[in-house]
């Protein structure tokens, strides 16, 4: 800590000064109150330096709007968002967004599914409510500009928006335990109005296609989006429905002993199949076989079936169009990549070469297929980091495949002292985040061009040591969007009973030149 800092604790990353000052806990005059709402913290000032780099991480209080509104030509309003972000003017970061909460009892939990966001609009899943938060402020208690209740928890969701900034969840009947998770909300980003909402069968857990007795025997249902259907699959089948007006346009049925679980969408919508096969040992990875199969979005025809190898552990679709799967044949982690023509046929297999390169898919309560946040695919490759390597100073590096062929393609080095981590393609380029550790230099969002192997400096950062962990992806959210940053979590959980504290839920960033 500075000099300054110790003069003026308003200039720091820590926590702004609790509702409840020292001498008010002392009396014992004020109990504090237990809420099952967000309270978020006052606004401060932050100002980081960024060493070595010549620039500043603080904290800006203007509107959220950008110099470049990121370009999205060619796309049609119920079509896919796929926007491209433009270098800023400046590689100097600031605060742009904070989400926090400093009134939670110890074992008190909230499960936070889903983080979308547009030009104006943070949007995050809350137990059994959707927030939109303005961007450009520290929010407090009311300040958000508008909620959507749900009639039950979330249970669902997709990381797809829309041309239009609309998106889909999924939620419970109820709120009571054991409810179904049946229900499919069509939602706008902007204003929070939602668009439709409807209700879907359900299927009972395993490979027993029959009526559920519960939730909690419920096959997991999900949800994607693909050019103007919302799609959903329930274990029996998978429906699919408008998305100007919510009207089943068609179903699917489960047939003999493959079951419907889990979809990617995108530029089209593939469907992954669970297979059971009950003459072979529960114990054995023969009992089930997956199965990807490509489905028009339009009327639910079946365009191709692509069945993986027996001994495959799992399989995730980090990409429907071009198709790109992801399997597991090992105990742990991805093992291959496959990429499918149009066709449905294998074109190349890359192998991961026993952990070589790293690729991570969402392995949590919900199944959300295509949900795979450090595995990018375009320009006709698939980008991988690699694990971490250093005695002293961690470093990787990022490598492209060649999807036609398998073959590596350009390489990404991060150099001592950091790693790089891919995010999503940004047109032909790969946005990625370059983390460093050692409180010196700082972490950076860049843009990596496959064709010439340069890496461009979007912005640099520095997180308060209390937000560090938000970078992990298995247990959060990142999300770039117009310009910003995003790191939010997928859940959140009070303090150890006597350690009352105050905790992030979602933190952007910015470059200083965004007016």
């Amino acid at each position: 800590m500075t000099a300054a800092q110790e003069k003026d604790p308003s200039v720091s990353f820590g926590p702004p000064p609790s509702m409840y000052t020292q001498s008010a806990l002392n009396a014992g005059t004020q109990e504090r109150r237990r809420r099952r709402t967000w309270l978020l913290l006052p606004l401060v000032l932050v100002l980081v330096a960024a060493v070595g780099t010549g620039g500043w991480l603080l904290w800006g209080g203007g509107g959220g709007t950008k110099t470049d509104k990121p370009a999205t030509a060619g796309q049609g309003r119920l079509d896919v968002r796929e926007t491209v972000e433009r270098r800023p003017a400046s590689t100097t970061g600031k605060m742009a967004f904070r989400f926090s909460v400093d009134d939670m009892s110890p074992g008190e939990h909230y499960e936070m599914p889903g983080m979308w966001a547009t030009g104006e609009i943070l949007a995050k899943g809350i137990n059994k409510t959707v927030i939109g938060l303005p961007v450009g402020t520290d929010a407090s208690p009311g300040d958000e500009k508008w909620k959507l209740p749900l009639d039950g928890p979330i249970c669902g969701y997709t990381r797809h928006v829309t041309g239009e900034n609309r998106t889909a969840v999924l939620f419970r009947a109820n709120d009571r335990g054991g409810a179904y998770c049946n229900h499919v909300a069509f939602f706008d980003l902007d204003d929070g109005r939602e668009i439709w909402e409807t209700d879907f069968p359900y299927s009972k857990f395993g490979d027993a296609q029959g009526l559920a007795t519960g939730g909690d025997d419920q096959d997991t249902p999900s949800v994607t989006l693909t050019h103007g259907t919302v799609a959903v699959t329930w274990g029996g089948g998978t429906d699919g429905y408008s998305m100007d007006t919510g009207r089943r346009l068609w179903r699917t049925t489960s047939t003999g002993s493959c079951q419907d679980m889990g979809a990617a969408g995108g530029g089209a919508l593939l469907v992954r199949q669970e297979c059971w096969h009950d003459d072979a040992p529960a114990d054995s990875t023969d009992a089930v076989t997956y199965k990807a199969r490509k489905v028009d979005p339009r009327t639910g025809r079946v365009l191709w079936t692509y069945s993986a190898a027996k001994g495959i552990r799992d399989l995730n679709i980090p990409s429907a169009q071009p198709a790109v799967l992801a399997v597991q044949a090992g105990q742990i982690g991805i093992s291959e990549m496959l990429s499918l023509d149009d066709r449905g046929r294998n074109r190349a297999t890359i192998r991961l070469q026993s952990g070589t390169y790293v690729g991570e898919c969402s392995y949590d309560d919900y199944l959300a297929t295509d949900d795979c946040p450090t595995v990018a695919v375009g320009d006709g490759q698939v980008f991988l980091r690699s694990k971490e390597s250093g005695d002293k100073a961690n470093s990787n590096w990022i490598i492209g495949f060649d999807l036609a062929t398998g073959n590596t393609t350009k390489k990404f080095d991060s150099g001592a002292g950091s790693l790089l981590y891919p995010v999503r393609m940004s047109g032909g380029r790969l946005l990625a985040l370059r983390q460093t550790d050692d409180h010196i230099s700082p972490s950076a969002l860049v843009a990596l061009d496959p064709r010439t192997g340069r890496e461009t400096p979007y912005f640099y950062y520095e997180l308060p040591q209390e937000a560090e962990l938000m970078t992990m992806t298995e247990y959060n959210d990142t999300v770039v969007e117009d310009g910003r940053l995003f790191f939010g979590v997928k859940k959140a959980d009070g303090p150890a009973k006597g350690q009352p504290r105050w905790v992030y839920l979602v933190l952007g960033i910015e470059s200083n030149a965004a007016k």
